[in-house]
């Protein structure tokens, strides 16, 4: 699916969400305007789509595909709203981490996007 034909807020969102389970970083970058900001919440934000690219490129060449799960989605006018599990692979262990998820969409693409999670799934994984 191309971002041409997503025709609203939320099937935007839902095809991004898709691609994260096969995308490069080149191919979510894309969903972004030239100066989006990606913000998870427990993290420092990243601005601009150049930054978020390869913020994506290290988070995807840690964990390799993430699969998005989303449980509930609202969209109202330009903003969209998500619950979702993501599941993360590393080595052996499986992470189902539980996200909140906020989009901004602005000329068909993500303006803003803020992830909120507890980060002790992963750290907890992470150092075992």
């Amino acid at each position: 699916m191309t971002l041409e034909n997503n025709p609203d807020p939320g099937s935007l969102v839902a095809a991004f969400c898709a691609l994260w389970a096969h995308g490069s970083a080149d191919e979510l970058a894309e969903y972004f305007t030239d100066d989006a900001i990606y913000h998870n919440i427990p993290m420092s934000a990243v601005t601009g789509r150049s930054a978020i690219r390869d913020f994506l490129a290290g988070f995807i060449g840690a964990f390799g595909g993430i699969e998005f799960h989303i449980r509930h989605q609202v969209a109202e006018g330009n903003l969209v709203f998500n619950e979702r599990v993501d599941t993360f692979r590393l080595a052996e262990q499986t992470i189902e981490l539980p996200v909140t998820g906020v989009f901004e969409i602005a000329d068909g693409r993500i303006r803003a996007w803020r992830d909120y999670f507890d980060m002790a799934p992963l750290t907890a994984a992470m150092s075992s």
